[in-house]
């Protein structure tokens, strides 16, 4: 008995769950899509870091032993523009603000002859004016979901780089105001009943060596010093 109602009660669980998956979802704000342009506003949260790349004479200086990095907290916030080019495409531009501090950690030799090293960090304070300029593709919408990616480059500039370097801090080196990245991500926009937001995972390459040469070991111990961010971004449009 107790058998024939276990099965009874699985095959009336069975139907009931088939039944409501071939329900159809209402669908949010259908045609969201179908308008030509979009605003909205973003946050970021992420971790930047550096790309360490060793000159030819670091093997030959005097002062620097090694240099490497340890990355840091990022978090902003931006506007959002789109517009919409095809069914799948889209333009968009993301400009806002970006706060970062990275740490160069040089061990150095006081003395030659000495094989005695100490630690030398320089904090690298980040302050980015971003410019994110992208083309979104998007999938085929499911019900109140539809996954995306974008590729960009982001121009940015570094209003931190001509921070006056207080004596404490000396020596430290300086980044050059102006970098370029490369950028890549992917998403999933979520269509609420009053509006849109979508959640983002970018990943951005700097193409440009950022370490302003200034004719000390610190910085000819590089051939290049790039940048790097990892950032999960929430939109509302």
């Amino acid at each position: 008995m107790i058998k024939k109602i276990t099965l009874i009660v699985l095959i009336l669980l069975s139907a009931f769950v088939n039944a409501d998956a071939q329900k159809k979802k209402a669908w949010h704000k259908p045609f969201y899509d179908a308008e030509p342009y979009h605003f909205g506003f973003s946050f970021s949260l992420g971790r930047m870091g550096f790309v360490i790349n060793h000159s030819d004479e670091f093997n030959k200086l005097d002062t620097v032993y090694s240099v490497e990095y340890s990355g840091g907290a990022l978090f902003g916030a931006s506007m959002v523009a789109n517009a919409k080019l095809t069914e799948n495409l889209d333009a968009r531009i993301i400009p806002g603000l970006l706060f970062s501090q990275r740490t160069l950690k040089y061990m150095l030799h006081d003395d030659v002859a000495s094989k005695v090293l100490r630690t030398h960090n320089m904090n690298i304070e980040t302050t980015l004016l971003q410019f994110p300029t992208l083309i979104k593709y998007r999938a085929i919408r499911e019900s109140n979901y539809r996954p995306y990616v974008t590729l960009g480059v982001n121009p940015v500039f570094d209003l931190a780089a001509r921070k006056k370097i207080k004596a404490e801090d000396k020596p430290k080196i300086r980044l050059n105001k102006f970098d370029l990245y490369l950028e890549a991500s992917v998403g999933l926009d979520n269509y609420l009943k009053y509006f849109k937001y979508s959640t983002e995972l970018k990943f951005s390459y700097g193409l440009m060596n950022v370490a302003k040469n200034d004719n000390t070991e610190f910085t000819k111990a590089f051939s290049r010093l790039g940048s790097k961010m990892v950032t999960l971004l929430i939109h509302f449009e």
